[in-house]
């Protein structure tokens, strides 16, 4: 009933750990909202769908990105960087989601734009608490810019 009552959300997972992926849209696909998943699993297959080359040229951006750091091709803070220097890609929240605790890694994510910094979970109960707090915060409580949201 809830995912009626809202259109679709448009979630970009950016990791090539197909393991992790999977994971990752089989919580994502039991949420309350009911979303589109778009995978790419390397830093020019990113691009090229935010760019409307790839997976999502059937539809628009989307509405938040989980970004892994470590791609292959163009690295996560690559992506990144091109994400914050595209006046139309700027405003999508990044989540980066990978396994990096590094102090080091963290400054450099926030410095090329990160939205928020999360370290991949160990455990699939974890895991699924961590995607289910990070999606009740960035799609049912924070304004998107796009104007969705969950009211």
């Amino acid at each position: 009933m809830e995912g009626t009552l809202h259109p679709p959300r448009s979630i970009l997972i950016i990791d090539d750990n197909e393991g992790d992926v999977v994971l990752m849209k089989e919580v994502l696909k039991e949420s309350r909202f009911h979303s589109r998943i778009s995978v790419a699993k390397d830093g020019l297959e990113a691009m090229g769908a935010l760019h409307n080359c790839g997976e999502l040229q059937k539809g628009s951006l989307p509405d938040i990105i989980f970004l892994d750091l470590s791609l292959p091709k163009v690295d996560g803070y690559q992506v990144l960087r091109e994400i914050r220097s595209d006046p139309a890609l700027r405003p999508i929240p990044v989540i980066v989601f990978t396994g990096s605790n590094a102090p080091t890694d963290i400054r450099k994510a926030y410095d090329c734009g990160a939205n928020c910094y999360i370290v991949k979970p160990i455990g699939l109960d974890i895991l699924e608490h961590t995607l289910r707090s990070v999606e009740e915060f960035w799609l049912g409580v924070a304004q998107l810019p796009n104007g969705r949201n969950a009211r």
